[in-house]
This record gives structure tokens, C-alpha cells and sequence, in this order.
């Protein structure tokens, strides 16, 4: 190999793959990332086994070959690189040159015949979706973690499923952790082409390095084939292992009937929520919610720190409510909402709470209540 590469090309993607590269596997080269030239630029590659990336990038090719290189240390060394050019060149045994002029450092590398095996997937039927469209889908469903622990499909994946309505088609994600719901849809018009296919789960780790490829201009094209989740965009590629299990049916569970709305300003509650979240600790969690009239009153309570109270003016006009909720989930869901205004509906203090925009209803947020 003996090529020479932009750093303003090879420093992003190299940032980007630092999650797969950085990730706990069974082989030690997946710490690696692999290069090989080709004669219209360098291939990059990395995977954590069930993640994997392929990017080509405009180089100038010398002599064709292929490199596995500790994916940190490359990084670091093109990070701090003082020049523009950088000159690529193997030398024996796997070693190689990185440098130029009177910069040069002599890297030890890995036999790349041990890399794993990126997919590579044929005829896929891709439907295209806006990029931001797409990161704004991911960032609103993995913000429902769920325990480390927990290794269940349902909780470590975000159920993905294509929809047709009357009027349009839906892209949509579903994900959860038992304790709260995320459902967010990005809407196609009705003879949109989004090819029909079965229901899957997608690791939330994998769709996590697919937000770090997206920016906000242009479409990407995405498909799913032998079980696995394939997005391109441009000279890039992530394929992501899909989940084996099943989902649980949430068709009841976003549509509640009966419930008082209320209508409250987004910037407000967040920041009260953070407030009367700072006395919160693992074991007091909870905080509590007081509806009446046109007023909302949260008082927070911890028998090894202390109590706290905050009022604010909200639209609603129902009964009186008392209900205690976690504030996290409350602050995550509005973290990711754009609009001004949100509306809960609630019911009691044992049904679900019902958190969507005012206008956008393309994402909702369901979330359990705790026990008083």
C-alpha cells in the first residue's frame, strides 16, 4: 500500500467509527480499522460484530493494499496532524509509515486476512428518508435506554415497522423499557415509494453509530435484507445485525381515552423539572405532580436531603390530580421536542401519562406513573 489522503477526509470518519472500534468484542482486531486502496481511493472499515461500516474515500493511489491499524492511535496521530497531505505506505510485516516531511511515525498493524467479514448484501430494495428526518427518529427512540442488564430484544432494540394509512404512508420506530414508550413516525406521501416488508428490532447501540454518519442535508437511502438493516449515504455504508425476539403489542397503549389534556409551555416545565429533579437520588426517584385548575404544583421529597415545591400556570380546567412520575423520563422526552407547547393527558394516577407536541404529531411519549 502507498497512497496519500486529505486529513479533512479521513479525520471525520475516523472520529465516526471510534464507538464500533472502541467497543468490548471477542477478537482484539475489531480495535482496527482496515484500510485498503483501490484505485478510485481508500476503503475504510470497522465493525464491533454486529455493526459494521464501509466508507471509500478520495485518496491518491501509488500502489494497491490492504492494512488492519489500531483505529485510536490513527486517530489521534491524523487528529494532531500539523499538514493537510498524509502519506499512507506498508512496509514489511505489516508495519507502516504514516508521515510527511518531517513528520513520520512507523505504526505496527495486524494481518488483515484476520479482519471479520463485512456483509455484503445485494439487490436491496432501499426507500429513501431525509437524513435529519432519520437522525431526529433515532435521537428521539433510544433516549429509552432500560437497564445494562436487561438483554431483552424488546429493550435493547427499537422495533421498526412501515405503515400505510389512508392519506400517507409511515416509517416508524417503537421502543421501550417497560417503565415508558417512545413512538415516533416520519410521514411519506401516500405514492411515496416504501417497499412493504416484515416488522424488526434494531439494536439501539448500532442505530446510535448510525446518527453519528447523518447530518442535516440530503436524503440517505436505507433497507432491510437477510436480516440485517442496511443505510447508505453517498460513499457510505452501515449495516446493522437485526434483534431476534419479539416486540410487545403497544396499539392500546398510545391511545387513551378519556384523559384530560393539558397544555403547558415546553421551556418552563423542562427547567422546573430540573430543579425539583436535584434532590432526586436512586432511592427517591419520584416526584410529585399536583394538577387543578390552570396550576401545576411539583413537590419533590427526600427523607436524606430534604423536600422542595415549584408552582407554574398551565392550561387545564378538569378535576384535581395527584400523581408521581420519575422527572427524568419527563426531561429526556422534552430534550428532543422542538415545539413551544406540549400536552399531557392523563387519567389518574395509575393510567399512563400521554406526552406529545402541540402541533407535531409525529412523536408521542408515554410514560408509567409510580406508586405514591
Amino acid at each position: 500500500m502507498k497512497a496519500t489522503i486529505k486529513k479533512a477526509d479521513l479525520l471525520p470518519v475516523l472520529s465516526k467509527v471510534q464507538g464500533l472500534t472502541g467497543r468490548r468484542t471477542n477478537l482484539a482486531i475489531t480495535t482496527n480499522v482496515l484500510l485498503k486502496t483501490e484505485k478510485d481511493g481508500l476503503l475504510i472499515s470497522a465493525t464491533d460484530l454486529e455493526t459494521g461500516f464501509e466508507g471509500l474515500y478520495p485518496a491518491k493511489v501509488e500502489k494497491e493494499g490492504i492494512i488492519a491499524i489500531n483505529a485510536r492511535k490513527l486517530y489521534e496521530i491524523v487528529r494532531d496532524f500539523p499538514i493537510d497531505d498524509i502519506f499512507l505506505n506498508e512496509v514489511e510485516n505489516h508495519w507502516i509509515e504514516i508521515g510527511n516531511k518531517n513528520i513520520e511515525y512507523h505504526i505496527v498493524g495486524l494481518n488483515p486476512d484476520d479482519f471479520p467479514e463485512i456483509p455484503k448484501i445485494e439487490a436491496i430494495e432501499f426507500f429513501k428518508i431525509d437524513s435529519a428526518a432519520l437522525n431526529k427518529m433515532i435521537e428521539r427512540a433510544v433516549i429509552v435506554s432500560g437497564s445494562s442488564d436487561d438483554k431483552r430484544a424488546h429493550i435493547i432494540g427499537v422495533y421498526a415497522e412501515r405503515l400505510e394509512e389512508k392519506k400517507n404512508k409511515l416509517f416508524r420506530f417503537v421502543s421501550t423499557d417497560g417503565s415508558r414508550l417512545s413512538k415516533v413516525d416520519t410521514v411519506f406521501e401516500k405514492d411515496a415509494h416504501l417497499p412493504s416488508g416484515d416488522n424488526v428490532i434494531i439494536p439501539k447501540k448500532g442505530l446510535v453509530e448510525i446518527s453519528k454518519f447523518l447530518d442535516d442535508a440530503g436524503p440517505v437511502k436505507i433497507g432491510f435484507k437477510d436480516n440485517n438493516f442496511i443505510v447508505k449515504k453517498d460513499s457510505e455504508t452501515l449495516i446493522i445485525l437485526l434483534l431476534e425476539g419479539d416486540f410487545p403489542e403497544y396499539g392500546d397503549i398510545i391511545v387513551q381515552k378519556g384523559g384530560h389534556s393539558i397544555v403547558m409551555e415546553r421551556q418552563p416545565f423542562l427547567m422546573m423539572l430540573k430543579r425539583m429533579s436535584i434532590l432526586s437520588s436512586e432511592d427517591y426517584k419520584g416526584v410529585i405532580f399536583n394538577f387543578d385548575k390552570n396550576q401545576l404544583v411539583i413537590t419533590s421529597t427526600n427523607p436524606d436531603i430534604g423536600e422542595s415545591k415549584e408552582d407554574m400556570d398551565v392550561v387545564y380546567s378538569g378535576d384535581p390530580i395527584t400523581v408521581m412520575f420519575n422527572p427524568k423520563f419527563f426531561i429526556e422526552t422534552l430534550n428532543v421536542i422542538d415545539e413551544d407547547k406540549v400536552i399531557l393527558n392523563i387519567i389518574d394516577e395509575e393510567k399512563p401519562c400521554l406526552l406529545e407536541s402541540e402541533q407535531d404529531k409525529t412523536y408521542l411519549s408515554v410514560i408509567m406513573p409510580m406508586r405514591i
